[in-house]
């Protein structure tokens, strides 16, 4: 069995980014260098730019990062000084899919984007409210797909900031956070989106982050809706009392849908009327998966009484569900998360969920 890499981070978020660094040094280096080669490439972004140019984009971002969220740039400045990468690279690395949508819209405005020919996402999410839990205590849960070559990279961080709440992140190295909960139950998840709308902003793992120093729902539901996003994602946001959110988020748009006695599934694609006018078109094996894999999520999640097997299972569903690399995108299914605030219950597993065990994490 493939088991996830745990590390423990604790103390200032200096230190924290600095111990990140010292640890996946090398990793951090090449999986940096990739994202970064792929934001000068046309099929990943439309646009055919130079080294130096998607440089200054990101560095035009780390000002809105900054802004937003100084002490999580401590954090990254602490992994820059051990890694001697700039924190314009590291943003690249954390944010990739929401940089392309910034490189999509905002470079080189004067030449239109042609519409890549290349997505690298394919996550499923889902929320499961108390009223269908079999403990009668609500879930979250994901995979997160994408670019087969990530799946090595993929981590499990146990996070003990001073002056905040611990935290547990599935997320890959030199990451700050992607899906995760804290000690005061407060829980996160996403899937990506792709919009026309980018925009010099915060990339969404600082806004994944942010959510995860908040003691409640609200506080983290104020962490979306108050950020200037750099692109496009779907937020799943829970609470240890069963209260919850969706929120489909563009750059420019918004729209909260509150969690009631029925589940919600998201795939790769928008479901709201408003968000539909700045969303990009995807290729069409990319948008036949995202509906194929939003179909069979709901079907799945049908039964009146779901628990932890269920979902496990969900997410190892070979219909359409667990995702196994094909060219010429090679997305596969790099890992999973399932959560269950009220208890502090982190199940996660690396790699294939079909092909490897969960693990169980409390927190």
């Amino acid at each position: 069995m493939n088991r996830i890499r745990v590390i423990e981070l604790a103390g200032s978020h200096y230190e924290m980014g600095w111990s990140h660094g010292v640890r996946f040094r090398d990793e951090i280096h090449m999986f940096t260098e990739e994202r970064v080669q792929l934001s000068q490439d046309p099929n990943w972004t439309g646009h055919n730019l130079s080294r130096e140019s998607v440089l200054a984009l990101a560095e035009a971002c780390v000002a809105e990062h900054q802004a937003y969220a100084p002490d999580l740039m401590e954090e990254l400045q602490g992994m820059a000084d051990t890694t001697g990468l700039s924190l314009a690279e590291l943003v690249i690395n954390n944010g990739f899919t929401d940089f392309i949508d910034v490189v999509y819209n905002v470079a080189n405005t004067a030449v239109p984007a042609n519409s890549p020919s290349l997505v690298s996402d394919n996550c499923t999410a889902f929320l499961v409210p108390n009223e269908r839990s079999a403990e009668g205590k609500g879930y979250f849960g994901q995979t997160w797909d994408m670019h087969a070559s990530a799946t090595p990279y993929v981590i499990l961080i146990r996070g003990k900031p001073d002056e905040r709440p611990e935290f547990l992140t599935f997320t890959i190295t030199g990451c700050v956070g992607m899906i995760g909960m804290n000690s005061a139950g407060i829980t996160v998840g996403i899937n990506n989106l792709m919009s026309t709308d980018g925009q010099i902003g915060v990339t969404w793992p600082f806004v994944v982050r942010k959510i995860l120093q908040q003691d409640n729902i609200d506080d983290a539901l104020a962490c979306i809706i108050g950020a200037k996003l750099a692109g496009a994602h779907n937020y799943m946001l829970m609470d240890r009392h069963g209260a919850g959110y969706e929120v489909e988020a563009m750059s420019t748009s918004r729209h909260v849908r509150e969690l009631g006695e029925d589940t919600i599934a998201h795939t790769n694609h928008c479901l709201i009327q408003e968000n539909l006018r700045v969303s990009r078109d995807r290729p069409q094996a990319s948008t036949e998966s995202s509906h194929r894999r939003l179909e069979r999520a709901r079907e799945l999640l049908e039964r009146e009484s779901l628990d932890i097997d269920d979902l496990m299972a969900l997410t190892r569903d070979d219909v359409a569900i667990c995702t196994r690399p094909q060219p010429p995108m090679d997305v596969e299914s790099c890992g999973a998360a399932i959560m269950r605030p009220a208890t502090g219950d982190f199940w996660s597993v690396w790699g294939l969920p079909d092909e490897n065990d969960y693990e169980h994490f409390t927190i």
